[in-house]
């Protein structure tokens, strides 16, 4: 075992879902395994590279899990992972659970200071990574880090192109001989995958689940989401190594035996392509692309034929207008799922029915919390102690699907999570009469400006209703009088162009106050992604910063 993992909840709780089927004690491997002899030729992958079914794809695992144990890979060991959405990721994925290692899954982009951090504080003894994909030479990058890693002796390169100096080549340890590998019979409660979530520290967090709690927990939250119980057919618009793409090896083939629909990088195009080729029961991604996709379907998307329905559009990872919701919902011809989740531990969604409001004056419906994945309390932020229905305070978390605890980070571990194994979320919001969430904002997610607290939260979700509005994200931005300022990154779909004043006009509208009213804007075509597939808030202040800046220069040399 390189990383030391250890569970925050009691034992006896966690044991209990195995006992009483909430979670299916087994492994993902064997999870994987029993879903494939019980349907040996049933379509795993589709990908850029075509189909692969389940067979075929339990022999490649198999042929990487012994080239990987033949490189000295141990049950306990943590693996890194920066690949693509694609057969090669699942492949690494199913591998490492065959051999009881613990998978480190990061999505390609992240740079390799990012990486750094992640594979030292883990203990990576191995990391496999894309020769190339986009510019980004993740493999060479990371053979070049080897040297200040003291736990990472492998670097493997996947993908076309030159195999880097000093790192092996996946297709070598894809053709090694599999008959006499005997896959680890790991404890389904001890660690499969770590989940990484920049979040709001100075460096990216990194959550340990266990098996049960990733093909238990979060397997039961697609499961609500499967009505007939057949087999999904699911498409990842988001990266397969990001916490919300952690629902598509474990969960939707190893728990459900589906068919995953990958994407190596989403366009709105190549998304909406996918969905009329394949015809996916479920397409899961952030709200921010399934607006460029109807925008796509709006201006320039001419087939005229409708979008073949799927079961549900399933958002999360930001917060869902009910603009974008109701167009959605009329474009796709499907219920669209407000999924409000995050890599710490905390899941609940709207659901199928529909029948909840998206939002109302204080916050954002998420639906009723469905205990087989994770229980929801709210408490005081300061005592912890449970608040009666309707206070607004901290939402905690604990169920099947809580993880384990944080990676190197018992700090972590003393602030976010109780004595009795729940997860503080920073989040605000309160349960109504009839047991329903409702999200308000988060505890830092304020902007203070001259001493006044402002929710970006609050305020993006009354722009987003503006017609001129496609998307919208509102954050602080440093001042030397007031301390922040409020910006508005805004891609309009107007046609005249959208100033300050017609959002703050549309704000005085819809009854928000003054204060609250954003003092800088800034026009985008496209809001920039993260590589997880979020609003990149960070890229956004930068660009604001910079115009406020250009904007300063040209007031004084007009004035010279």
């Amino acid at each position: 075992m390189t990383a030391a993992l250890h569970d925050l909840l009691p034992a006896a709780l966690r044991r209990s879902w195995a006992i009483d089927g909430t979670c299916p004690d087994l492994d993902l491997y064997s999870l994987f395994r029993a879903r494939q002899t019980a349907d040996l030729h049933r379509t795993a992958i589709l990908d850029a590279k075509g189909r692969l079914c389940y067979t075929a794809l339990d022999r490649r695992v198999r042929c990487l899990a012994t080239g990987l144990r033949d490189l000295g890979i141990q049950p306990g060991d943590v693996v890194g992972v920066q690949l693509p959405n694609g057969r090669n990721a699942v492949v690494a994925d199913l591998a490492l659970a065959a051999l009881g290692a613990v998978a480190l899954p990061f999505p390609v982009g992240r740079g390799s200071l990012e990486a750094e951090c992640l594979l030292r504080r883990a203990e990576a003894v191995a990391v496999i990574a894309a020769v190339e994909h986009r510019g980004n030479h993740h493999a060479a990058e990371l053979r070049a880090l080897a040297p200040a890693l003291t736990s990472l002796s492998h670097v493997i390169a996947a993908g076309p192109g030159d195999t880097p100096e000093g790192t092996i080549p996946l297709t070598g340890l894809l053709r090694s001989d599999p008959s006499g590998f005997v896959p680890a019979r790991p404890d389904p409660d001890s660690a499969a995958r770590i989940l990484v979530s920049s979040g709001s520290e100075a460096e990216p967090k990194m959550i340990a689940y266990s098996h049960n709690a990733l093909a238990g927990g979060r397997g039961n939250f697609l499961a609500s989401l499967i009505p007939d119980g057949t087999s999904p057919r699911c498409l990842f618009l988001v990266p397969l190594a990001s916490a919300f793409g952690s629902n598509g090896t474990a969960v939707t083939l190893a728990r459900h035996g589906g068919t995953l629909v990958l994407l190596d990088h989403f366009t709105p195009q190549a998304a909406l392509d996918a969905v009329r080729e394949h015809q996916p029961t479920h397409i899961l991604g952030v709200p921010t692309m399934v607006r460029m996709m109807l925008d796509r379907l709006d201006r320039l998307d001419r087939t005229g034929e409708p979008l073949p329905a799927p079961t549900a559009l399933i958002l999360g990872g930001s917060a869902l207008d009910e603009t974008t919701a109701e167009h959605a919902a009329s474009a796709f011809g499907c219920p669209v799922v407000n999924l409000y989740g995050s890599a710490d531990g905390v899941n609940c969604h709207t659901g199928l029915t529909g029948a909840a409001p998206l939002a109302d004056s204080l916050g954002i419906v998420a639906g009723r919390p469905d205990p087989r994945v994770a229980d929801i309390r709210i408490t005081d932020p300061e005592t912890c102690e449970p608040l009666p229905d309707g206070g607004i305070g901290e939402i905690v978390a604990r169920g099947p699907m809580t993880p384990m605890c944080y990676v190197a980070s018992p700090e972590l571990d003393a602030r976010y999570r109780t004595p009795e194994g729940w997860v503080r979320t920073g989040d605000l919001g309160y349960l109504d009469r009839e047991g329903i969430l409702h999200i308000v904002g988060r505890l830092k997610d304020v902007v203070i400006r001259g001493g006044a607290n402002i929710s970006p939260a609050e305020v993006e979700r009354e722009l987003a209703s503006h017609p001129g509005v496609r998307d919208v994200v509102c954050l602080g931005i440093p001042d030397a009088v007031m301390g922040e300022r409020l910006a508005a990154c805004v891609v309009s779909r107007a046609e005249e162009p959208l100033t300050l004043q017609m959002l703050c006009d549309h704000l005085t509208g819809r009854g928000l106050e003054q204060r609250k009213h954003p003092e800088r804007l800034l026009v985008v075509d496209e809001l920039p992604l993260t590589p997880a597939g979020k609003p990149d808030r960070a890229a956004l202040r930068d660009r604001v910063t910079e115009n406020d800046r250009s904007r300063v220069t040209k007031e004084v040399s007009s004035r010279r």
